[in-house]
């Protein structure tokens, strides 16, 4: 059985991802109410602060309870914060818990350095990159004692989008409502309606060489009011991860290298079975002749996308 460390006198919060912040605040929060239930939590505004007010908030109390001091907005700090805080963390009360929230930026930079050498910092920086949201999706499952297959992932972030919120909720919400196991057939029965889900799930199907599958999906998408185009912006994603890890072969370079999760990186390698590297050049001309067609130089944004998909299915089985 593990232990958590115990809090430190002052922990700094920063980055500008606030579902992390958030996330960060209410940790330490809960972990300051387990150590002491009758803790007294006060939220402070950096950006208003006036000059002796920690001071008074971190003053003994009279009933020897603990304090939670959170500064929030602190990248605004006014001056009267910045010089307060400076001299409290050089003697911070044993009994209090002060928490500073930045969100990113050069202000405060002498206390934000002052806090580093001496307290922990919890970063809360934005997550870009598909790969680091699909380590935050395991993380969070893994967190709650439940498993996520590697291709429920990828249909999960497809159908979520860049968001991190989105993506917050909705692992929240697959972990709260199913059981066992989350397959792709899961979340597919709560996202298949998303556009961005419909779109990968076309070009799934048409990078296995399944044209069947991708026309059934794609006309029954846009016959119930979607847009090709961000279909086609599918298709463009799946057939550029296809070509990164081709080109990747033989030379020893790792997911992250490429700047991808190691279950798409495994799953591009999956699906390159039966390309060519003329297969797939074929494939890329003929989306970004689709996606011209569909953004104004076709009057048939819907047949552009069909022909694309009959050009990169034929381009995958040798046609």
């Amino acid at each position: 059985m593990t232990t958590r460390p115990p809090l430190a006198p002052v922990i700094l919060v920063r980055g500008s991802e606030s579902v992390l912040v958030e996330r960060a605040r209410t940790a330490l929060v809960t972990q300051a109410r387990e150590d002491d239930p009758n803790v007294e939590i006060t939220t402070i505004q950096a950006a208003s602060y006036e000059t002796g007010t920690l001071l008074l908030l971190a003053s003994p109390s009279l009933f020897g309870e603990q304090r939670a001091i959170i500064a929030e907005g602190a990248e605004s700090m006014s001056d009267a914060f910045l010089s307060d805080a400076l001299a409290y963390i050089e003697a911070p009360e044993d009994d209090v818990l002060f928490v500073i929230c930045h969100g990113g930026g050069v202000r405060g930079k002498k206390l934000l350095d002052a806090i580093a050498k001496r307290f922990p910092v919890m970063a809360c920086d934005p997550i870009k990159k598909e790969s680091e949201k699909a380590d935050f999706v395991k993380r969070d499952f893994n967190g709650a004692g439940r498993r996520i297959e590697n291709d429920a992932i990828h249909s999960l972030l497809a159908a979520v989008g860049s968001d991190l919120r989105e993506l917050d909720a909705a692992v929240r919400q697959l972990i709260a409502d199913t059981t066992g196991a989350v397959t792709v057939a899961t979340v597919d029965r709560y996202y298949s309606g998303r556009v961005e889900a419909t779109g990968f799930r076309v070009a799934d199907a048409a990078a296995r060489g399944d044209a069947a599958e991708a026309l059934t999906l794609v006309r029954h998408a846009i016959s119930t009011g979607t847009n090709p185009v961000p279909i086609i912006g599918a298709l463009a994603m799946k057939l550029r991860t296809l070509a990164k890890v081709a080109a990747a072969r033989g030379r020893g370079l790792t997911a992250r290298d490429l700047s991808l999760a190691p279950w798409q990186m495994e799953r591009a390698q999956r699906d390159l079975r039966g390309w060519t590297p003329e297969g797939l050049a074929h494939a890329i001309l003929a989306v970004a002749r689709a996606d011209e067609d569909a953004k104004g130089a076709s009057r048939d944004p819907g047949y552009a996308v069909e022909r694309a998909i009959l050009a990169i299915t034929r381009a995958r089985n040798g046609g």
